[in-house]
């Protein structure tokens, strides 16, 4: 029959042994736990808190939802640099950025993407004279 070649093609036995009526005992109390997503808070007070997000974030599953008034206040230079290197290793992982108001960043791995609603203006504007 056509499911004993294929039983014996996926054994372990040798050739020209036959097959018992044995029994196969599966554990489910051990499956895997499942990946969640989480959603962490970040609050960027200075250069150095941007190796947090990204560890974070290179995990795969970590939305991060980033605060940077602090560091705006302080050091707009420091400020640029950090949501660039967070840019970068967003992009490296497929990912998305976007800011939310002025103070809040949202990053976002390749799973999850940040939807950007077009401006009402821009859509109400024909765009030839011909519309």
């Amino acid at each position: 029959m056509v499911f004993d070649r294929i039983k014996r093609a996926f054994s372990e036995r040798e050739p020209g042994e036959e097959f018992s009526d044995e029994y196969l005992e599966i554990d489910l109390g051990k499956e895997e736990p499942e990946s969640k997503v989480f959603v962490k808070l970040f609050a960027l007070k200075d250069y150095d808190d941007v190796n947090d997000v990204l560890n974070a974030l290179r995990e795969g599953y970590t939305i991060a939802v980033i605060d940077i008034k602090i560091l705006r206040q302080k050091d707009s230079i420091e400020l640029k640099r950090a949501v660039s290197k967070i840019k970068k290793t967003v992009d490296a992982l497929e990912g998305n950025i976007a800011g939310f108001g002025e103070n809040v960043v949202i990053a976002t791995p390749s799973f999850a993407r940040i939807h950007r609603e077009a401006s009402k203006e821009k859509k109400s504007q024909p765009k030839n004279r011909f519309e």
